[in-house]
């Protein structure tokens, strides 16, 4: 019999611990069941219309159809490699990293103008602040329109007011030199006063007793604005930014609307030609490898500036 005993509880002893192991496992999930309830309709919706959107996609990127009616041919990634030697999609790859610039820099620039001119609360500010924010309610296709009739030659807004100026005046959006930038104009417009909410919301972090004491020093407005005002704003600056890129990536309304495109693919963005590819054409396979760099080009960048967002404020 005493042989037999320690036999007994070398098997016993293990499963104790495995015992108490599941008891705690059980506990955490009974805990988090509601909120696992709550986000459940959340999750479905991201499953299906944008993970589930995504497979689709890849595969979608590796078949080609040469019609409508015509069966599925697997390519691999040839799809891929017919994207990367179009001179349509490069084209429109400089056109977009142009536009990208065009439009984050002045709409950054002027939010954080902005920002620190209506930082203090008061009516009058806040008034302001409601009017810069106002295109942003607007939606693209009837701030497009609007657009389109000031941009109008010889009968437009613009060309009415710069004819009295200029002896021969431009074709804003017939004009391949200048078409993109007419173009940028309304993005700047509607972007700038959402951005602006950003840099309010930043400026709030900037600790008041630093600012005093630098005052007190006799430091001005530029060196407080530089020494203490724009390194407490480096995050907001790369999560602004981060948000710009991403809609010039995404904003393709205004070119359908005043341009198509044209002229002669000045104007013709990255989503424009996917657009293009998938419907004009009914190339479901390039449009889809298309998608597919750009969404990796986005995630890259994406997933790069918050990580060097999280080093700078784990270094500080």
């Amino acid at each position: 019999m005493s042989l037999a005993e320690p036999a007994t509880l070398s098997v016993a002893t293990p499963a104790a611990p495995r015992l108490h192991i599941l008891k705690r496992v059980t506990k955490r999930l009974k805990a988090s069941l509601p909120a696992y309830l709550l986000l459940l309709p959340s999750l479905v919706f991201l499953a299906l219309f944008t993970y589930g959107a995504m497979g689709r996609v890849l595969i979608d990127a590796l078949y080609q159809r040469a019609t409508p009616k015509a069966p599925l041919r697997f390519v691999g990634l040839d799809n891929i490699a017919s994207v990367l030697a179009d001179p349509a999609f490069t084209g429109a790859v400089v056109n977009n990293l142009i536009y990208a610039v065009g439009t984050a820099v002045p709409s950054i620039a002027l939010a954080l103008l902005f920002a620190l001119a209506l930082a203090r609360t008061h009516a009058v500010n806040s008034a302001l602040r409601a009017a810069l924010f106002l295109p942003v309610l607007i939606p693209m296709v009837a701030a497009s329109a609007l657009f389109l009739f000031i941009f109008l030659p010889n009968v437009g807004l613009l060309d009415y007011y710069i004819g009295r100026l200029l002896p021969v005046l431009p074709n804003w959006l017939g004009d391949p030199d200048i078409a993109l930038y007419a173009i940028m104009v309304i993005t700047i417009w509607k972007n700038a006063g959402y951005y602006m909410l950003f840099f309010l919301a930043g400026l709030q972090a900037v600790p008041e007793d630093v600012m005093e004491a630098a005052h007190l020093d006799g430091a001005g407005p530029y060196q407080r604005l530089r020494h203490i005002i724009l390194p407490e704003l480096k995050p907001t600056f790369l999560f602004v930014t981060v948000i710009a890129i991403l809609n010039a990536v995404t904003q393709v309304d205004h070119v359908f609307v005043m341009t198509q495109g044209g002229p002669s693919n000045s104007t013709s963005l990255v989503l424009f030609y996917i657009y293009q590819q998938a419907v004009e054409h009914y190339d479901i396979g390039k449009a889809s490898a298309a998608t597919l760099l750009t969404l990796a080009a986005l995630m890259s960048l994406t997933a790069l500036s918050f990580r060097t967002m999280a080093n700078r404020e784990g270094g500080s």
